[in-house]
Parts: C-alpha cells; sequence; structure tokens
C-alpha cells in the first residue's frame, strides 16, 4: 500500500479544491487508514456546513439587505467557512471523535477483512446517530425560533391587538420584524435585554429607561446607519402594553386602527403615521404575518394552548 496521504489530498483549503478532492480520494482508496484522519476532516467541514445552514434558516434575516444573490454568496461563504473552520488546529473536535470511532491508529492490525468491515458499519452508524442529535440540539436552541417566539409572545400580542382591534397576527408579524423572532432587540451596556420588541425610540417625552444602540435609518432610498436611544423595558409584557398605548392614543396611527383581519391595511397605516422609514415596512410586515413560520407557530400554539386564544 501507498506510504501515506499526499500533499495536495492533505490540504484541501478551500470548497472548490476539486484536484485536491480528488487526490483524497484517490489516497483513500490505496490506503484508507491513512486517508481516515483526512477524510474525517472533510467530513466535520461538511457538519459545519450543515450547523450554519440550520442557524441560518432560523434566522428571519436582514429585511433591508436579503436577496437571492446575497443568500447566494452568504452560502458560498459559509462553505469555505466550514472549511476552514474544520482545517484549524483541532476543529471541533468531530473530526478526531470520528478517527477514534473508525479505529484510526489504535485498530487492530490483524482483524479479519469481513470482522473489520462490519465493526466499521457499527461504529459509522453509532457516530452517524451522534452526529444527527448534534445537529437536531444546535437547531432546537438557535434564537429567534418563530415556534418559541409565537408561544411566548401571543399571550401580551393578544391583549395589545384586542386594544387596537387588529389581527393578533399583525402584532405578532410586527414584533418578528423588528426583533428577527425576538433574536435580536435593544440591548444595555451589559448585555442584558431592553425587551424593547417593536423598535420604539426614546424621544423627548420618554422618561423611563433607555439604551443606545446603532440603528438603521432609510434616508432618501438609501440604508444609513445610525446611532439612536431606543425605549427600555422590565419585561415583554411591558413592551406590549407601551406600544398598545403608543398606537392607541396618537392619533398619527389612527389609520391603522380597528382593522381586524386586514393586516395589509393596518400594516399601511402604520407607514402612513410614520412608524418606520423603511419603504417596504408594510409589506414586510404582511409577508411575515401570512408566512409558513408563522402558520407553523401559530398551529403549534393551539395544539399546546388549553384556555382559548383568539390567533387571527
Amino acid at each position: 500500500m501507498a506510504g501515506g496521504v499526499d500533499s495536495a489530498a492533505q490540504s484541501v483549503n478551500t470548497w472548490t479544491d476539486l484536484s485536491g478532492f480528488n487526490a483524497l480520494r484517490q489516497s483513500a482508496q490505496s490506503d484508507a487508514r491513512s486517508a481516515l484522519p483526512v477524510v474525517a476532516r472533510q467530513f466535520e467541514s461538511i457538519f459545519t456546513q450543515m450547523v450554519l445552514k440550520s442557524m441560518r434558516e432560523a434566522n428571519f434575516g436582514d429585511p433591508n439587505f436579503d436577496s437571492e444573490a446575497s443568500s447566494s454568496w452568504q452560502g458560498l461563504a459559509d462553505q469555505q467557512l466550514a472549511v476552514t473552520l474544520s482545517g484549524q488546529g483541532h476543529g471541533l473536535g468531530i473530526a478526531e471523535l470520528l478517527v477514534r470511532q473508525l479505529g484510526g491508529k489504535d485498530a487492530t492490525a490483524g482483524a479479519s477483512a469481513a470482522g473489520g468491515a462490519d465493526d466499521w458499519k457499527s461504529r459509522l452508524g453509532s457516530v452517524a446517530r451522534a452526529v444527527g442529535s448534534s445537529v437536531r440540539a444546535v437547531s432546537h436552541f438557535v434564537p429567534g425560533d418563530p415556534v418559541d417566539f409565537v408561544t411566548k409572545m401571543a399571550p401580551f400580542a393578544q391583549r395589545a391587538a384586542e386594544k387596537l382591534g387588529v389581527s393578533v397576527r399583525a402584532v405578532l408579524a410586527q414584533a418578528a420584524l423588528e426583533t428577527q423572532w425576538g433574536k435580536h432587540m435593544p440591548q444595555h451596556g451589559d448585555g442584558t435585554p431592553s425587551y424593547n420588541l417593536f423598535g420604539m425610540k426614546a424621544g423627548g417625552g420618554w422618561d423611563g429607561d433607555r439604551v443606545n444602540v446603532p440603528t438603521l435609518e432609510v434616508e432618501g432610498g438609501v440604508p444609513v446607519r445610525r446611532r439612536a436611544a431606543f425605549r427600555a423595558y422590565e419585561s415583554p409584557a411591558d413592551s406590549f402594553d407601551d406600544y398598545a398605548r403608543l398606537l392607541g392614543d396618537n392619533p398619527r396611527y389612527a389609520q391603522a386602527l380597528g382593522k381586524g383581519d386586514d393586516i395589509a391595511g393596518f400594516a399601511r397605516g402604520l407607514v402612513q403615521g410614520g412608524y418606520a422609514t423603511d419603504p417596504s415596512y408594510a409589506r414586510k410586515i404582511a409577508a411575515i404575518a401570512d408566512s409558513p413560520a408563522m402558520r407553523q407557530a401559530l398551529g403549534a400554539l393551539k395544539n399546546g394552548v388549553d384556555a382559548p386564544i383568539s390567533l387571527e
């Protein structure tokens, strides 16, 4: 057998390095045991890419910059990042786990061919199950999960929706848009959340707590980074209550009130009142309210609540 894996196979440093992958395949055919650490490292890069992809899907994204082109470039960047992370130092440790599980240097040299094959299949199955569990665990704990967000915020959203005479889906959709399903909201300097779920600024009439953070405004059709003061609350319930007061008591938003199930009309009323500078703000609220993520989250909530709750 060959005396190890050649340099081309060992240095697959980019996801587009097809020559390196071909060399790795040839080396694995001639000396599987020597190629195992390199193959394990490539498997780790694939797993890392799966984790990044899962996190991207759970994140609603930045609606001001999302596009098909940006998603494609982000995917390419994630592929390269996965290769780089798995190739540096000990990586995530998955490659080392694979080498140990599949025999590596500690494998018994005198094992029979048939017995060795069965042993490898058994070990590979256990590793696959462990990797699958890891992917599910990462996906479950990614912040900004729509089901978790809706489950926690629905009672507060219903109270606000009833006061404003609008659909609870409209209120939840706006909060989801402003915070990316609860993942991003203004934070204090020590990292604690402000619980500001609607991006409400702290103007001159606000005498409560506040946080100063960077924000994105659309000025003359162009997104511009600014720093602004936002209201801060002690709980999500306080944020929803203040939001309902702001819209209900300010005549600027009269066109948004009493719209019932007309989510698009409610959203247009917000924009007409000057709630946001983004010209696509109303369209984004309506799109989130009717999105599969919102439908799935509301469906899970309906199946899990004991007391009746109106989710329209």
